[in-house]
């Protein structure tokens, strides 16, 4: 059989046709599978300064704990997930982002909480649930009251027709209402006005209102910078707070996965700050310029407020409590708290772990001080009547009583040794506090006879100190006491 020239020609072109028809059809199918990508934007709500919500937000920002966890598998291959971080000085305008839906993920105190799961719950489709918590306090302390340093004013009562002024809708609002329910006060009680912590902690400093009350840090970070003084905090109020973790309930649905990696993320980064406070307090100012010493108060070891994701009844309680003080003052018309709890995407993230979440949800235990006192050279065995000193450019070091604490700054000063803070904790109401701006309750004559105890309020060292028969002392008093 004779095949021509033309022939070969044809087969040959035949061939190659095939060959190149082949090739488009593979860019083709390539092309369809690189154009099935969908990117799905996460708007996370941040409050990069409120301290206690640092673990739930910037610090997974910032060491890409997230990233770990996100699903890249299964229904999710062709996913590309994209997250917008959006930074806000207080929860409402958080709650408006949600809303708006251009916020999936979001974090705040307990009032905001409280109003973020109401609007959601008025607004059909734009529901929000409480996935976790970030941080608590159980008796209330974080929120708290400041006057100026040089004010007459020692306690909440001082301030009858005074101005005040407090973030409205914030935790620390929620705070004064509580405080003045309990007490029988009118809303005439006070000057009450809103204004931010930025407008009132000028306005504090410039003496043109009375008094700021504010949440997490501020109560805190005012006397520290110099120029504040504290005469009530939170946990008079004996009511818990906290601040948690927000999620649209649409997108939680739809991405369940996501709310368990969110929650595994948080997780990650408490065990970061529990694992080297000191680390995790200098790292954290530099990435919210709020100061180490005032981060580690909250954070560090017997530190005023909790690391736990954990859901616990008494914190759900707490929101029913504040659901009837707005409800009251008709600032909340209707809330099913317990439709807004949604504890599924923790229990699945303790489940992934082997870790027991209903034994995690019934303890209070924070970290505690530990180690050895080398002042008085004796191991720490009662954290709560510990202290720590924090040597400017060194270490942090832990002493077994407020005594030893004393002993020491004295010990390190005459060293040449400058201190950057030091801390003890108060008596009355438990939480640690900064050992300069405390009063004592002080009795004895020998140094290492003393009995010095600690409170945040001047009215808590002087009952203390009448039935002790002992006097009130400052902190710059109970120095002088060390060169004896």
């Amino acid at each position: 059989m004779t095949i021509s020239l033309s022939s070969t020609s044809f087969i040959r072109n035949k061939k190659s046709f095939a060959v190149r028809l082949m090739t488009l059809s593979a860019a083709a199918l390539f092309s369809l599978s690189v154009q099935a990508k969908e990117t799905v934007t996460i708007g996370i709500g941040t409050q990069n300064t409120t301290t206690n919500t640092v673990t739930g937000g910037i610090v997974i920002k910032e060491l890409g704990l997230l990233e770990k966890y996100l699903p890249k598998t299964g229904k999710y291959a062709n996913i590309d997930w994209k997250l917008d971080w959006q930074n806000a000085t207080s929860g409402p305008p958080i709650t408006n982002g949600m809303i708006a839906n251009k916020i999936q993920i979001g974090m705040m105190g307990d009032y905001p909480l409280l109003v973020n799961g109401a609007t959601g719950q008025q607004n059909k489709g734009n529901e929000t649930q409480l996935i976790a918590v970030i941080a608590y306090n159980a008796f209330g302390a974080g929120n708290g009251v400041v006057v100026h340093k040089d004010s007459p004013y020692y306690e909440l009562s001082d301030l009858k027709d005074k101005t005040v002024s407090v973030p409205f809708g914030s935790a620390a609002h929620g705070m004064l209402l509580q405080a003045m329910q309990a007490r029988g006060w009118s809303d005439s009680y006070w000057n009450l006005v809103s204004q931010s912590p930025e407008v009132g902690t000028t306005n504090l400093q410039e003496k043109k209102i009375d008094a700021h009350a504010d949440f997490v840090p501020f109560a805190e970070l005012l006397p520290y910078r110099g120029f504040a003084r504290k005469i009530f905090d939170g946990a008079e109020t004996k009511m818990p707070t906290f601040h948690g973790v927000v999620m649209r309930k649409d997108f939680a649905e739809k991405y369940p996965e996501v709310a368990v990696a969110y929650i595994k993320a948080m997780m990650d980064a408490d065990d970061w700050v529990r694992k080297n406070p000191k680390l995790a307090a200098e790292k954290i100012q530099e990435w919210t310029k709020i100061e180490k010493e005032v981060v580690y108060i909250f954070l560090g070891p017997g530190g005023i407020h909790t690391l736990d994701p954990t859901i616990k009844p008494m914190l759900v309680s707490s929101v029913k409590t504040a659901f009837g003080v707005l409800q009251k003052l008709n600032r909340v018309k209707q809330f099913d708290v317990d439709a807004w709890v949604n504890e599924t995407y923790l229990r699945q993230a303790f489940k992934d772990r082997s870790l027991d979440y209903d034994a995690q949800k019934q303890t209070l235990a924070n970290y505690d001080i530990e180690g050895k006192d080398p002042v008085c050279n004796k191991p720490i065995t009662r954290p709560k009547e510990a202290g720590q000193i924090w040597i400017e450019g060194g270490d942090i070091v832990p002493l077994s009583s407020t005594l030893c604490t004393f002993m020491g700054i004295k010990k390190y000063q005459d060293a040449g040794k400058k201190i950057a803070v030091a801390y003890v904790f108060d008596k009355a109401l438990g939480i640690k506090v900064f050992a300069d701006k405390a009063f004592y309750s002080v009795s004895g004559t020998e140094i290492a006879k003393l009995d010095v105890v600690p409170f945040l309020l001047k009215k808590d060292a002087e009952a203390y100190a009448a039935k002790a028969g002992a006097s009130v002392a400052t902190y710059a008093q109970v120095l002088a006491k060390m060169e004896k």
